[in-house]
C-alpha cells in the first residue's frame, strides 16, 4: 500500500486495494488481480498473530501458475516463520508495541540516517534555509496523564486496558513509517521519520486529540502529555531523550494534555538546561 501523498497522513486507506482488503478480511493466503495493461499483481500477506505485519506484492507479465505459487508459498511461509520468532522478541507483550530493548537499535538506525542525511545536505542548506522547511528526525516522549489514578481508581486490570486502547491509538494516529515503542508503565516513545516541524506537530496533535477525544471503558476520559525534540546525529542518544524528557515535564506541570517541542521551549526562554557529560537537567 503506498503512502498517502500527506506528509502527515497515516498512510493509504487498505480500502483503495479491495482485492487485497478482501483477502486480508477473509485470512486468505493471496489475492491476485490484472491490470488494465495486462500485468498480473500477486499480494501475499504476512501475518504476525492476529494482524498482517507486510504484504509482498510481487508482479510479473504472465499468470501465476500451480508451480510458482507452491514455491512462492513455501518462501512465505519460512519468512513468516521468522518474523514470528524475531516478532516475539522485539514486542511488548501487553500492547504488542515495539519494546524497550527494540528501541536501542531502531535509534541507532536513525542516528545513522540522520548523520548521512546532514552530510548530503551540508553543501545547500544555507541555500534552502529560506525557502523550505527542513525535515528531520523527531523523538517523541508520551505518558499518560494521572496514570496511577486510573490504577488505583479502577485496578490494574481497567488500567492494563488503558494502555492497550493507547497502544491502539499510536498505531492509529502515526505513520506507518515511524517506529511506537512502550517503554515501561504509562510511557510509551515514537521515533518520526524524514519530517518537517509542522507536519510532526501535526501528527503529534492528531495522536494526542483523538486520545482525547475516545471513550475509555468504564474510565471515560484519558488525556497523555508529549515532549519532543528532533534528532541530531552529533548528540548522544542520551542527551535526546533527556531533552524529550524535560519538554515532557513541562508539559505535565503546566496543565497537562498538550504537546511541547524542546526547542521552541528553549528559545522562548521558557526552559534552561545545563548539559553536563552524559545528563541534562530540567531547572
Amino acid at each position: 500500500v503506498e503512502e498517502n501523498p500527506d506528509p502527515a497522513a497515516a498512510g493509504e486507506p487498505l480500502e483503495a486495494y479491495p482485492a487485497l482488503a478482501s483477502c486480508i478480511q477473509r485470512h486468505a493466503p493471496s489475492a491476485e488481480v490484472v491490470g488494465a495493461d495486462g500485468t498480473h499483481t500477486l499480494w501475499l500477506p504476512i501475518w504476525i498473530g492476529d494482524s498482517v505485519s507486510s504484504c509482498l506484492e510481487i508482479v510479473r507479465p504472465a499468470p501465476f501458475d500451480g508451480a510458482v505459487l507452491q514455491v512462492i508459498a513455501g518462501v512465505v511461509s519460512v519468512y513468516r516463520n521468522f518474523q514470528n520468532l524475531l516478532d516475539y522478541s522485539e514486542r511488548d507483550s501487553l500492547t504488542g508495541l515495539l519494546n524497550r530493548k527494540t528501541f536501542d537499535d531502531q535509534l541507532a538506525k536513525m542516528l545513522q540516517v540522520s548523520s548521512d542525511y546532514e552530510a548530503m545536505r551540508a553543501p545547500v542548506i544555507e541555500e534552502r534555509r529560506h525557502h523550505t522547511e527542513t525535515e528531520k528526525q523527531w523523538l517523541a516522549v508520551i505518558d499518560v496523564d494521572h496514570f496511577k489514578l486510573v490504577n488505583d481508581k479502577f485496578g490494574h486490570l481497567y488500567g492494563d486496558e488503558v494502555l492497550i486502547l493507547i497502544a491502539n491509538l499510536l498505531q492509529s494516529s502515526f505513520r506507518s513509517q515511524d517506529r511506537v515503542f512502550r517503554f515501561g508503565g504509562e510511557e510509551f516513545v515514537v521515533l518520526l521519520r524524514s519530517t518537517t516541524l509542522a507536519n510532526a506537530y501535526k501528527i503529534i496533535e492528531r495522536f494526542r486529540t483523538n486520545v482525547e477525544g475516545h471513550d475509555f471503558p468504564q474510565v471515560g476520559r484519558v488525556t497523555v502529555s508529549v515532549g519532543f525534540v528532533s534528532i541530531s546525529a552529533l548528540e548522544a542518544p542520551v542527551i535526546i531523550l533527556g531533552r524529550a524528557d524535560q519538554a515532557l515535564y513541562y508539559a505535565k506541570s503546566h496543565g497537562r494534555n498538550m504537546a511541547c517541542h524542546y526547542d521552541e521551549l528553549v528559545s522562548g526562554g521558557l526552559l534552561h538546561t545545563i548539559e553536563s557529560n552524559d545528563t541534562a537537567e530540567f531547572f
